[in-house]
């Protein structure tokens, strides 16, 4: 892969957050999204303790060291549940299509992050053509159908509440990216994906006992179509998804390896229209074709 292997492996995450994101629209209209996030770590957790197993000969990353643990632990309960939690509930307070809109400040977040906590520096082509990227994403996600957003019923579409949820939850995404490569440091990415799977787990568990959810989240389980669902977007998703973002943040800056991954809306264009036979905006096409060049920048 040569001197762009972070930037080939965030390209690869991007293809793996779409197929998830497919699946679990699916799952998550049928079983509710908190005990879909508890099932879908749970199986992740499952995938990635089995390729550890086969390829490191541990079946839980005991040769990681204290800190590693710490940091790797704390990033699992920023990014997968404050960060996730945050960000569904401004679904629906806000909608969908506002709330990802907030979510593209991301990578400049993470890029800021990674600047103060990490001492990353960014070349001038590579902001450009990180704010380039950016711009694309949101001429896609501005176009996007306002049916496609979620409203409740109260009429807190346009509060301040959501709009500082779904910045929470860009935060926690991009906190959760910083501190991951706080504390991976050359230690192996799939470990410590699934140090931060584990933390994920057991922070909705917590969530789930609190909240009451245990006979819906068991009533879930028996629901086999979501299952299926959650099955692939868990291997796709929390296991190689993750694990490949964590690769691409070993490799190169935090905020490319934010840019990059955060190409999905971009990618998921086609099979929405394959798939779902949704129909696409000259605006969408001509914001997707903007995000490529965006990425090619990144390679000149």
């Amino acid at each position: 892969m040569g001197i762009y292997q972070g930037e080939i492996f965030a390209l690869i995450t991007s293809v793996c957050w779409t197929i998830s994101s497919l699946s679990y629209e699916s799952a998550g209209k049928k079983i509710g999204s908190v005990p879909m996030n508890l099932i879908r770590m749970s199986m992740a957790l499952i995938y990635i303790s089995l390729y550890t197993l086969i390829f490191r000969g541990f079946v839980l990353p005991v040769d990681a060291d204290f800190n590693t643990w710490l940091w790797l632990l704390l990033s699992g309960l920023v990014g997968f549940v404050i960060g996730d939690i945050m960000l569904f509930q401004s679904f629906v307070i806000i909608g969908a299509r506002i709330s990802m809109l907030v979510m593209s400040m991301v990578p400049p977040i993470t890029a800021i992050m990674g600047w103060i906590i990490l001492g990353e520096t960014m070349t001038g082509q590579q902001i450009f053509a990180m704010m380039i990227t950016i711009s694309g994403i949101v001429m896609v996600l501005l176009k996007r159908k306002k049916n496609n957003s979620v409203k409740n019923k109260s009429g807190l579409s346009t509060t301040v509440v959501g709009l500082l949820l779904a910045f929470g939850g860009a935060l926690g995404q991009a906190g959760g990216l910083v501190i991951s490569k706080k504390g991976m440091g050359n230690y192996d990415a799939f470990a410590a994906s699934q140090i931060r799977i584990i933390a994920g787990v057991v922070g909705y568990i917590i969530i789930i006992s609190f909240a009451g959810l245990w006979k819906k989240t068991l009533s879930g389980l028996k629901n086999v179509s979501a299952m299926k669902a959650v099955s692939l977007g868990s291997f796709v998703g929390p296991f190689l998804g993750v694990s490949f973002s964590l690769l691409a943040i070993k490799y190169t800056t935090t905020g490319i390896a934010a840019t990059l991954t955060s190409l999905a809306p971009i990618i998921i264009i086609f099979p929405s229209v394959i798939i779902n036979k949704e129909k696409v905006a000259f605006m969408e096409v001509f914001g997707a074709v903007i995000s490529v060049i965006g990425v090619a920048l990144f390679f000149l």
